[in-house]
C-alpha cells in the first residue's frame, strides 16, 4: 500500500486481503489462488484505505475481547488501547467471584464494544450501556442483537446523558463496576484523517482540556456505585494525572493511572470506599 502517512500498510493490505478471500489473516498463504473479481475488489479497497478511509470501514467489523463488532460511518471504531480497560474490567470481576451477580454500567458505549466484550466473557453479569448519540446507538443495538442471536446474555441498552443527574436512578448504589470510555480529546488536538475524518466528532472531543465530559459524569459513577465498587476511565494521554484528581477530589481511594499499548497514560481506576 504506496500511501504516505498510513502507519501499518502491509498489515492493513493483509486485512484487505483476508477481507475479500473471507479467511483469518494468518491463513492467506494458504489460500492457492485469487479471482480476477477479488483482485479487483482488493485494489479498490486498498485505494480507499490509501485515501485515509479507517480500515474498520472498509471491512465492516472490530475487534474487542473475543467478539467482532460492526462499526461504520457515525460510530466511534474501539482501539485497541480500550482492550486495557476492558482486560481490568474482567479482573475485577474475579476479584468480585461469583456469588452474586455482578452489575456493570458502561458509559458512552458507541458500539457497545466494552458492554458486550464484558458479558461476552461474564454471561452471569448484568450489563447496562448508556449512549447519547441516536447513530451511534442504532450501532451498539445491531451489535447487541447480533450477539444476543449468537447466545450471548443480553444487555439492556439507554439512551441517555452521562452528565444526566437523573441517569439509571434505579441503580443508584447497586453497582459494582462502571466503565468508560468517554469523549475525551482535547479541542486543540491535531488529529490523524482516518480519526478526524470519520469517527463522529461528538464522540471524540471533551471540550478546551478533555474533560467537560468526565468531570460532571463523576458524580454520576458515584451515586451508581455501591461501596466498595469500582470505575475505569479512559482518557487522553495528557489527562492522566487531571482525571486521577478529579476521582481522589470525590473521595475516591486506590486511585491509580494505567498506561496503554505505547506507556503513555490512558486511563485511571478508582474504588469508592474501601477497595474488596
Amino acid at each position: 500500500m504506496a500511501a504516505a502517512g498510513v502507519h501499518s500498510p502491509a498489515a492493513d493490505a493483509e486485512y484487505l486481503a483476508a477481507h475479500v478471500l473471507g479467511v483469518d489473516r494468518m491463513r492467506l498463504a494458504l489460500v492457492p489462488m485469487v479471482t480476477a473479481d477479488q483482485l479487483e475488489e482488493f485494489r479498490k479497497l486498498v485505494a480507499r484505505r490509501a485515501e485515509r478511509v479507517p480500515l474498520q470501514h472498509l471491512t465492516g467489523t472490530a475487534a474487542m475481547g473475543e467478539i467482532d463488532l460492526a462499526v461504520g460511518p457515525g460510530v466511534f471504531i474501539p482501539r485497541p488501547e480500550t482492550e486495557l480497560l476492558f482486560a481490568w474490567a474482567l479482573a475485577r470481576l474475579e476479584v468480585l467471584g461469583h456469588e452474586h451477580q455482578p452489575v456493570v454500567v458502561d458509559l458512552c458505549t458507541g458500539s457497545g464494544a466494552l458492554a458486550l466484550a464484558i458479558a461476552h466473557a461474564r454471561p452471569d453479569a448484568q450489563v447496562h450501556a448508556v449512549e447519547l448519540d441516536s447513530e451511534a446507538l442504532a450501532w451498539a443495538r445491531r451489535n447487541a442483537l447480533q450477539l444476543a442471536d449468537e447466545g450471548d446474555t443480553p444487555i439492556d441498552l439507554h439512551h441517555g446523558d452521562v452528565t444526566d443527574p437523573a441517569l439509571l436512578e434505579r441503580l443508584s448504589g447497586k453497582v459494582d463496576i462502571v466503565v468508560s470510555n468517554p469523549p475525551y480529546i482535547p479541542e486543540s488536538a491535531v488529529l490523524d484523517p482516518e480519526v478526524a475524518d470519520h469517527d463522529p466528532h461528538r464522540a471524540l472531543f471533551g471540550g478546551p482540556d478533555g474533560l467537560s465530559v468526565i468531570r460532571p459524569m463523576i458524580p454520576n459513577i458515584t451515586r451508581l456505585l455501591r461501596p466498595g465498587g469500582a470505575v475505569a476511565i479512559e482518557h487522553d494521554d495528557t489527562n492522566g494525572s487531571g482525571v486521577a484528581a478529579l476521582l481522589t477530589a470525590a473521595g475516591y481511594t486506590a486511585v491509580l493511572e494505567h498506561p496503554d499499548l505505547a506507556g503513555k497514560p490512558r486511563f485511571v481506576v478508582a474504588h469508592r470506599g474501601t477497595e474488596l
